[in-house]
């Protein structure tokens, strides 16, 4: 059996295969300059908008932590979980460099005491959940956030400044 990766869903990130790293896929108006994530149809979300010509754009890699939480409970379907039992995971919403809030989970490993509000943290893509395809196994991938420095802590200095768990 072979393992693929796919995106849990299509066309909201890339997954930083060509070299690049990944990126979030939003979208820019070209009458108001307003970024919109996720892309839509239709025109503009601005209300004050009625443009409607809308122009792909990759969304920058850092942002800084606006909110925070943990998902002590299992979110109900469509979620799909990555482990049985249910493992709790930490939630940031972040802020982009284009102005705009994204939700998404922190990176395996990381919890609730990593961040802050106005920690940064950086665009990682990892399994979402393993699911069983016609060809084999699916991984399918999310974009999650990574702190960028440990709380109280230093980066390794051996390491390119990345920090180890």
């Amino acid at each position: 059996m072979t393992q693929t990766a796919v995106p849990a869903i299509e066309g909201w990130f890339t997954t930083g295969t060509d070299g690049h790293g990944p990126a979030l896929l939003g979208q820019r108006c070209g009458a108001c300059a307003t970024v919109h994530f996720p892309r839509v149809t239709g025109g503009c979300r601005n209300p004050a908008c009625t443009g409607e010509e809308l122009t792909e754009v990759e969304l920058g890699r850092h942002g800084t932590v606006w909110s925070y939480t943990d998902a002590q409970y299992q979110p109900p379907a469509p979620y799909v979980p990555a482990s049985d039992p249910y493992e709790p995971f930490a939630i940031a919403a972040v802020e982009v460099p284009e102005g705009i809030v994204v939700l998404g989970q922190l990176a395996h490993g990381w919890t609730v005491a990593d961040v802050q509000v106005g920690s940064e943290v950086e665009l990682v893509v990892e399994t979402a959940y393993v699911e069983e395809g016609p060809d084999g196994e699916v991984a399918r991938l999310m974009w999650k956030w990574k702190p960028v420095a440990e709380l109280g802590s230093e980066a390794d200095p051996t390491n390119d400044g990345e920090l180890t768990r």
